[in-house]
């Protein structure tokens, strides 16, 4: 694979080992992407994922403000999005009827945070932070019930 040769080469270069530290295994994430493959990233050490369909992701990815977003990955040939949200994320999203939290032992199989594989590509870059998304903001992007809101949109 080619080595990534842009002004967001460090950016991504923080983005990929946080999220490879992220599984106990990093050195199997980035000879995956290596590899040109999609590294299975274990949920529950770190984060859980919450799945949700990727037009309610885009639409809700903007009702939720700047300082509350973490990484969210999307495939749209699958029409699904993964937020990575706080292991405490079943509390807040037990109710929002879109947000499905995956338990663990499971794992999201994950492009680097540079460029897309298999389909699959980040909305939101994990950026080596490790900002999550908060979860009650998630499930209030939803609106009540889990529906986002119709307000704006037609």
């Amino acid at each position: 694979m080619a080595v990534l040769k842009t002004p967001f080469a460090e950016l991504y270069k923080a983005g990929d080992a946080w999220l490879a530290g992220c599984s106990p295994h990093p050195d199997l994430a980035h000879v995956a992407w290596g590899e040109g493959t999609l590294a299975p990233i274990p949920t529950g050490g770190t984060w859980l994922a919450a799945e949700t369909r990727l037009a309610a992701a885009t639409y809700a990815l903007y009702r939720i403000p700047e300082e509350h977003r973490g990484p969210v990955l999307a495939d749209p040939l699958k029409d699904k999005a993964w937020w990575l949200v706080p292991l405490s994320a079943y509390r807040d999203l037990a109710d929002v009827r879109q947000v499905t939290v995956h338990a663990p032992p499971w794992s999201l199989r994950c492009p680097p945070t540079g460029w897309q594989l298999d389909g699959r590509f980040w909305l939101r870059r994990p950026d080596g932070s490790g900002r999550l998304t908060d979860p009650a903001v998630l499930g209030a992007a939803f609106g009540p019930g889990g529906r986002p809101p119709m307000e704006g949109r037609g």
